[in-house]
């Protein structure tokens, strides 16, 4: 399982909430299964679309047994561990690794400025303390705080630091960090959906997706065809994408993404307060935009 880590397409799970906000365990099963039967490389959960930012540290030790139990093995479970302090980090990492998930992404620490040489501390007194692959994750626009290329590269060095989540949307990010660890066994992955195809032709090996969320068969198909190197099928099942995603522009795109896969038929509740709230117009747009590139993949009908 270990070799299969940060390869292929990751799908970045939202957890399901009821009416009352609380984790959904139900239709988190649910929801790991649909990932699963639609060929997906792995499951990650509690990370940005997971809202592992909102929720308590009982919560999260629940997401992450229902979904290793419910996985039972078929793929490789990433589950988000990062907190703000180090100490924290490595509390819930090793809970982790208890519960039996096969790999931690960490995001960088946040609210507070951290310095490069902080940021490789952190992350180091992680890879010592936990024997689990760690995925670095990069997403500065929510964090404060940047991993810098050559501190990527740095911590590649580590034992059990095999990769990197970049979100920031800049791919010259992404291409110095594949520069600066090609000759490590070092994998780079893009968790901007947007970029995934151009990612892997790069040297990177693969994305992990929000988007799978609402389209998993089309996320899952830009890899196969890739790999296969059908190129021509590849970018237009890539290029597919674009529809939704400029739906972003509507809210936080958490919420989105959640609201989407509600809307196709999947019952996972809405973002937690106060992040959850679309004006009727939002939603009437966002509804048309599924309605009119991607009523093949509705559960039933599109609902409200």
């Amino acid at each position: 399982m270990r070799n299969d880590i940060a390869k292929g397409i990751i799908a970045a799970m939202v957890t399901p909430m009821d009416e009352n906000q609380k984790v959904n365990e139900k239709e988190l099963r649910n929801q790991v299964r649909r990932q699963i039967n639609a060929g997906i490389t792995g499951v990650f959960t509690l990370g940005t679309n997971g809202e592992g930012y909102i929720l308590s540290h009982e919560e999260k030790l629940t997401v992450m047994k229902t979904v290793v139990d419910e996985a039972n093995g078929e793929v490789p479970i990433y589950a988000g561990t990062g907190c703000v302090s180090t100490e924290e980090t490595i509390q819930l990492s090793k809970e982790a690794k208890e519960i039996g998930v096969d790999a931690l992404s960490i995001i960088t620490p946040s609210f507070a400025k951290a310095s490069q040489e902080e940021l490789y501390l952190h992350y180091k007194a992680i890879n010592d303390a936990v024997d689990l692959p760690i995925l670095l994750y990069n997403i500065p626009a929510r964090t404060g705080n940047a991993l810098a290329p050559k501190t990527v590269a740095r911590l590649a060095d580590l034992k059990n630091i095999v990769g990197v989540k970049d979100s920031s949307g800049n791919f010259d990010n992404i291409l110095q960090y594949i520069e600066l660890t090609r000759d490590k066994d070092f994998s780079v992955i893009s968790g901007n959906d947007a970029l995934i195809l151009w990612t892997l032709q790069a040297g990177g090996t693969g994305g992990i997706t929000a988007v799978a969320n609402v389209l998993p068969q089309i996320m899952v198909s830009i890899y196969k065809y890739w790999k296969a190197g059908d190129w021509d099928s590849a970018r237009k099942a890539q290029d597919s994408i674009r529809p939704l995603r400029n739906c972003f522009a509507l809210g936080n795109p958490n919420t989105i993404i959640k609201k989407s896969t509600n809307l196709i038929g999947y019952p996972v509740g809405s973002t937690r307060a106060p992040f959850n709230h679309l004006d009727d117009s939002s939603v009437a747009t966002l509804k048309k935009a599924l309605e009119k590139n991607y009523s093949e993949y509705f559960a039933e009908k599109v609902t409200d």
